[in-house]
């Protein structure tokens, strides 16, 4: 039984992606086949051309022309070894189209994976999920469908394919970070960039899309490019999968011809407008109501109100929550989703986080949060900072009555709801200095190491604030380069009291009664000038 998580499925126009889905919950491999045939395999240069003669573009968000992903891999293995890769993990929280797609119709994507990977000779077709254990229970079994029927005589494609499940973080489907995943590293983005095409899985030349691209593709080829042009609008062919959410009353992925007005998909779910409309996720942009009502489903026409369509997320606001606080906690949430591993997402996403929250509070400026925005764009080890930029930068705009009432009054007089989605998961560990006072003698080098979360007086003395687990490894050499020895870390119990040492190798301070540098020895009473601990602007919501 497929849970309530993942989404109910609505239509306009023709069934082409959902297509069987009010008759089936899930379809196996006969009821597909019943319903697409056998998929023959086709030429390397007949599936560009087709790609190129509707002008496919990946629906991951990047809208990059698959007929040049198609060949710059065929260029890079010339004739060797190549991979085939699956984007299915759905980082970002407003989505839910790949999990569907895994979930209830995992053969039409496998189809089009099947198809690329036969026509460049790949040595294998590779899954990537985080969409939880139902739609990596569902791609599994789909893959067994698949060798059961070609042991009992069928004519399914014997090229391997293999599903990898990974951790499910906003930033683990960005191209880099899913191929470092797969590879068994650290899913986060590379700091610099490589292009899966010439080096991807196991080093080799890597078919990089997203689960409705190969389900497109397969679609592509089951049709033709005339009759797969035969619905939306001329520039952009074919149907697109839309995820709405938030102030909808009836939240689902819906499969629409391009060219659809906005207004009709909102109208579908009775979605409540309220301050705007969300489009394109948390990398996004807002729309105003107005622009809302005359917006057209397709690049070209989001491009036109104002936004970018991107992975196809919408997300209506509603007029019963606060617009500015539903801002600031998906600010909060995406700089707790930093990687870690560059400034600007390190120390810039929190500071923006901060002083967006700051307006919330009736405090702050606007040009502190313009600011904060200014010193991360273009700076990057990836597009999560100039993504997060982006939003906030929308927000100011779009909320700029609602901003003006906070900073008059303190408060829009609405509580935050939580209407934009977030994940549910456990809290990441968080941490903590503490420092002996009868060692600490004001050198400011933990200041100088850990700027964004260690505060110094006119005195030159240290107070804190909690340090997120990607932190951690900094705070250790805070620790070890105290030149006083005054310094531990331990890990809070989530209050912002108590804990545990964050574990070894870490230099404890010399305990009264204890001896001096002992793992595990008892944690210091506490005595008065204790640092101050203020809670950081950048945990998810």
């Amino acid at each position: 039984m497929i849970p309530a998580r993942v989404p109910r499925v609505l239509r306009m126009g023709p069934a082409r992606l959902t297509a069987g889905l009010d008759h089936c919950r899930r379809l196996d491999l006969p009821a597909h086949r019943t319903l697409h045939g056998v998929l023959e395999p086709r030429d390397l240069g007949e599936l560009i051309s087709y790609a190129n003669e509707v002008d496919m573009r990946g629906r991951g968000g990047a809208a990059f022309p698959f007929a040049r992903k198609l060949k710059a891999v065929a260029d890079a293995a010339k004739g060797g070894d190549c991979v085939v890769l699956i984007n299915g993990a759905e980082g970002e929280p407003a989505s839910s189209k790949d999990a569907m797609m895994l979930t209830r119709n995992p053969h039409l994507v496998l189809d089009g994976a099947v198809l690329a990977a036969e026509a460049l000779g790949a040595r294998e077709v590779v899954l990537a999920t985080a969409g939880g254990e139902v739609a990596e229970a569902s791609v599994n079994a789909a893959v067994a469908e698949r060798r059961a029927a070609n042991i009992s005589g069928g004519a399914e494609s014997r090229i391997p394919i293999r599903v990898v499940g990974i951790k499910e973080r906003f930033i683990s489907g960005e191209g880099g970070a899913l191929v470092k995943a797969v590879n068994g590293e650290e899913g986060i983005p590379p700091g610099r960039k490589k292009r899966a095409a010439t080096s991807g899985v196991d080093g080799l030349p890597t078919l990089l899309s997203n689960t409705e691209t190969y389900a497109q593709f397969a679609l592509l080829a089951e049709y033709g490019p005339e009759k797969y042009a035969q619905v939306g609008t001329s520039k952009e062919p074919g149907t697109i999968l839309l995820t709405v959410s938030g102030g909808a009353a009836h939240g689902a992925v819906i499969e629409t011809p391009t060219g659809t007005l906005l207004a009709d998909v909102l109208a579908l779910c009775e979605a409540d407008v309220g301050e705007g409309v969300l489009i394109g996720g948390y990398h996004g942009a807002w729309l105003s109501a107005e622009a809302a009502q005359t917006a057209v489903i397709s690049r070209e026409g989001m491009k036109l109100a104002g936004a970018t369509l991107g992975a196809g997320i919408i997300v209506p606001l509603g007029e019963t929550t606060c617009p500015l606080g539903e801002a600031a906690r998906v600010a909060s949430y995406l700089a707790a989703e930093s990687a870690g591993q560059c400034g600007p997402c390190r120390l810039g996403l929190p500071d923006m986080a901060r002083a967006i929250n700051a307006l919330v509070e009736g405090a702050g400026s606007v040009d502190a949060v313009r600011r904060s925005v200014r010193v991360v764009e273009r700076r990057g080890a990836c597009f999560h900072p100039d993504g997060t930029a982006k939003f906030v930068l929308s927000a100011l705009e779009a909320f700029e009555i609602e901003i003006a009432t906070h900073l008059e009054h303190g408060s829009c007089g609405r509580p935050v709801r939580g209407v934009l989605p977030m994940p549910e998961r456990e809290a990441e560990p968080e941490y903590r200095l503490e420092v002996d006072w009868s060692r600490c003698v004001g050198h400011g080098l933990c200041a100088h190491l850990l700027p964004e979360f260690v505060d110094l007086d006119d005195y030159g003395f240290p107070s804190f604030r909690k340090i997120p687990g990607f932190m951690a490894k900094d705070a250790r050499r805070a620790v070890d380069m105290c030149p006083a020895l005054a310094l531990r870390l331990a890990q809070t119990n989530g209050d912002g009291h108590g804990g545990k040492p964050a574990g070894s190798p870490l230099r404890l301070v010399k305990d009264r009664g204890g001896k001096k540098g002992e793992k595990g020895a008892p944690q210091l009473p506490r005595t008065g000038g204790l640092p101050r601990i203020s809670k950081v602007g950048g945990t998810a919501g």
